[in-house]
């Protein structure tokens, strides 16, 4: 059986440590690399090719979103997985805008974090439960077309010295 293998890509080793012990009980999953810095994680994506990038929003250096933008700009083939401590409709809809095939909160739970790598890596899309809500809610605002269309005018390093 092919495992599928995944990039880990959050600025807190405790925390990467913990994904990694969690998603190594996992006979189907590998972790192949991680990364600290949104800039690590690019090059490292580039490198590896891993199947699942699984990024954090608030990365040093250079942001999740721009990193996955950057990682699915030279490897289409990767899925990138974002991960935050905060579930607001702007974060949502900036990572699918620059994207992000899924969105999991930190406070997910383990069987979350391995089903969401399962499922974008056969080609679906995963959100948080609660997020999953607010998204098939039609009364709800989230992953609308307004600031997807602003941020997508703008070029990678455009966005780069953005945030710096």
């Amino acid at each position: 059986m092919k495992r599928i293998t995944v990039l880990l890509a959050e600025d807190h080793q405790i925390v990467r440590e913990g994904f990694r012990s969690l998603l190594k009980a996992e006979s189907d999953i590998a972790v192949v690399g991680e990364a600290q810095t949104g800039r690590q994680a690019v090059a490292l994506a580039k490198k590896l090719r891993p199947a699942v990038v699984v990024m954090d929003i608030a990365m040093p250096l250079l942001n999740g979103l721009e990193a996955a933008r950057q990682i699915r700009k030279a490897s289409p083939g990767t899925k990138v997985l974002m991960l935050s401590a905060h579930s607001d409709d702007a974060y949502v809809e900036q990572a699918v805008a620059f994207g992000a095939v899924g969105f999991l909160l930190k406070q997910t739970s383990s069987q979350d974090l391995s089903r969401a790598i399962r499922e974008v890596q056969k080609g679906n899309r995963f959100f948080s439960p609660s997020i999953a809500r607010r998204l098939y809610d039609p009364k709800s605002p989230a992953v609308g077309g307004a600031l997807r269309k602003k941020v997508a005018r703008l070029s990678s390093r455009e966005m780069e010295v953005l945030q710096l």
